[in-house]
């Protein structure tokens, strides 16, 4: 390609919104540009870099055995009202009508698709397991489209759907496509750290983002100092202590507490430790019904954890009118202790408690009154949860679940991810079994995988570049070399320059040849290290018979003479 023809050309301009470097880069380079928000052209330049990730992906997908194929954009609503996602994940859904009517959702993820394609035909268990996949464009309706292509609301994925006839197989599935992501994630040049993550919307009961450890990442997880154990922070455990569960019980206590509203002057009213106050959190769910989330004092509550335990989809705080009119309370007062007996009988309660309520005897906390507490609080006597769970966020320090040292946070970028479904879409949609030994359909067992291909090209940037540009691990370069002609108004240098590229591309060596006359060795040179291409060439009087030959990532420049250039490559 020569890049007096190449569209567009590198700018110094960039957008002031362009905080991470791999949108300013990108965007400089020429590799990307914006359409509106969290929608973006892939231009030449970024379409073969994208191309060639999808064709590694694609290398290692069949490798494996997984079969490629295509399904619709537009998903019929009634899949998605069949599985019930149109409630869980609706906004997040985008859809249209057609001519008739009907009603479609813009493909977000494609479970409902691919088990509505299976079920199409009468397979037997001898066929299985299958792994089905594709490259699509996914559309999510994002809250916030930022940090390039970090985030999208419209973007090309690989997905695969994978369908076993039992637990084990599926095991085995899972195993395998976790090992082939390592390979996919080796060849583009970024080093993984594997950690479990929360299912989300997708369904199944667990699953495995892929993460480059990256401080511009949005991903924050812990992982134990052998690093034996890694989680994200909204599914991460810790292993709590026991604080003073020898201590004989004591008789529950009503007090005065003229104090403020927060945890801390609780503490110090009381001079007791704050590991020994609870804290009670009530929350609101998409019913209306309200959660109050009970933990210890020194702990903070994880609302993903919550929503899972309480089997909820969205949660927010409840409002002081709320408690107080409605949950007849008072905000910094409240109590998990009689709480559900102002209620109004049209209003519903569950109380959620966490496991650290078993680690404390003794409590203390407010008595729904203001400027008054409850002292000597015990779970099971002085009050009934009705679910008893995980809902305590790890933190940095804290005691990893296997005892294994002390938790560290870091951030990081996910560039891939594997789901566990289950039965969870096979059960919920009719007919989606298969034949088992004796003839009887039985459910399949499933799993989803899934790597962004924009996400994935943005992250090798965040990991591959230096203050002047990009710098392009050689597997996924838009070009192998970037071969820079300088003195051109010189027919004879020019002349040279025309017949090492046309040797080059012969050869069927990817090139980009800068044969720009009257611009300058500074601009052409600028220009080459933020494009990022591996290996530089360049032409000129003072080469001679051989080129400069530079490499992205390294500073010094050698003389290779030209007819030993194939070879060099």
């Amino acid at each position: 390609m020569r890049y007096s023809r190449l569209f567009p050309k590198s700018s110094k301009q960039f957008s002031q919104e362009a905080i991470l470097a791999s949108h300013r880069l990108l965007s400089q380079a020429g590799y990307i540009k914006e359409s509106v928000a969290g929608r973006y052209y892939l231009l030449p330049l970024g379409l073969r870099v994208q191309q060639k990730i999808q064709q590694i992906i694609k290398e290692e997908m069949d490798k494996a055995g997984y079969q490629e194929l295509l399904t619709p954009i537009l998903h019929p609503i009634s899949l998605w009202k069949e599985t019930k996602r149109t409630a869980s994940v609706g906004f997040e859904l985008m859809t249209v009508h057609d001519r008739n009517n009907s009603e479609f959702v813009l493909g977000g993820t494609a479970e409902e698709m691919l088990v509505d394609l299976v079920r199409k035909y009468q397979i037997s268990y001898k066929d299985l397991p299958i792994n089905l996949y594709q490259f699509s464009t996914k559309f999510r309706d994002e809250l916030r489209a930022k940090g390039g292509l970090l985030r999208l609301r419209e973007f090309v994925m690989k997905d695969a759907y994978s369908f076993a006839a039992n637990e084990e197989d599926f095991i085995k599935e899972y195993k395998q496509m976790w090992q082939t992501y390592l390979k996919i994630f080796e060849r583009l040049g970024l080093l993984v750290t594997v950690i479990e993550s929360d299912n989300g919307y997708i369904g199944g009961e667990y699953c495995h983002e892929f993460v480059v450890p990256q401080e511009s990442g949005e991903s924050r997880y812990f992982i134990s100092a052998d690093g034996s154990y890694a989680a994200h922070e909204d599914v991460a455990k810790i292993r709590l202590e026991n604080k003073n569960i020898d201590e004989p019980e004591k008789p529950l206590e009503k007090v005065d507490a003229t104090r403020g509203s927060t945890m801390e002057d609780g503490a110090k009213f009381h001079n007791l430790p704050l590991w020994r106050e609870l804290k009670n959190v009530l929350f609101v769910d998409e019913n209306g019904r309200f959660i109050l989330a009970v933990i210890r004092g020194d702990l903070d509550v994880n609302e993903t954890k919550l929503t899972h335990v309480s089997k909820v989809y969205l949660l927010r705080h409840a409002t002081d009118e709320e408690i107080i009119d409605l949950v007849r309370s008072f905000p910094g007062f409240i109590s998990p202790v009689g709480i559900k007996n102002g209620l109004d009988k049209d209003l519903k309660m569950i109380i959620v408690a966490d496991e650290s309520l078993y680690t404390v005897k003794n409590a203390y906390s407010g008595a729904n009154e203001k400027d008054k507490d409850y002292l000597n609080i015990n779970m099971n006597r002085d009050f009934k949860a009705d679910v008893i769970g995980d809902i305590a966020a790890a933190f940095e320090g804290a005691t990893a679940p296997s005892g294994a040292g002390v938790l560290t946070a870091k951030k990081g970028i996910e560039v891939g991810n594997i789901f566990q479904l289950g039965f969870y879409y096979s059960k919920k949609m009719t007919d989606a079994t298969f034949f088992d030994k004796e003839g009887k359909p039985q459910p399949y067992y499933m799993g989803c995988y899934g790597i962004g291909l924009a996400r994935t090209m943005a992250t090798v940037v965040e990991e591959h570049h230096d203050q002047n540009g990009i710098i392009w691990p050689e597997s996924i370069a838009p070009y192998r070399v970037h071969l820079i002609g300088l003195d051109l108004n010189d027919k004879e240098i020019l002349s040279r320059a025309e017949k090492i590229y046309d040797s080059l591309c012969a050869q069927g060596i990817e090139v980009l040849f800068d044969d720009r006359v009257g611009v300058s060795a500074g601009e052409k040179f600028s220009n080459a290290d933020l494009i990022g291409i591996p290996v530089r060439a360049v032409i000129s009087k003072r080469t001679e018979d051989k080129l400069e030959i530079k490499k992205r990532d390294q500073k010094q420049t050698q003389f290779i003479p030209l007819k030993e250039i194939f070879k060099y490559l």
